[in-house]
């Protein structure tokens, strides 16, 4: 049996509050891949060349 199979099979046999909680874990875990994904990581090393470069700019509030 393939393992997302039986991880199926096993998510099946949960009680409703047990499979609830994993689903919020299972979203959280997505949304911090995400967050590290390559062009995320691409976007900060961008930004710190920019800073190195001085290419940046200062923001003050309610002044963007």
């Amino acid at each position: 049996m393939p393992v997302l199979e039986a991880i199926e099979n096993d998510i099946r046999q949960l009680p409703r509050d047990a499979a609830l909680e994993l689903q919020d874990w299972l979203a959280d875990y997505l949304d911090d891949q995400e967050e590290l994904s390559a062009d995320f990581l691409a976007s900060i090393e961008r930004g710190k060349s920019d800073l190195e470069a001085n290419l940046s700019r200062v923001v003050s509030p309610g002044n963007s």
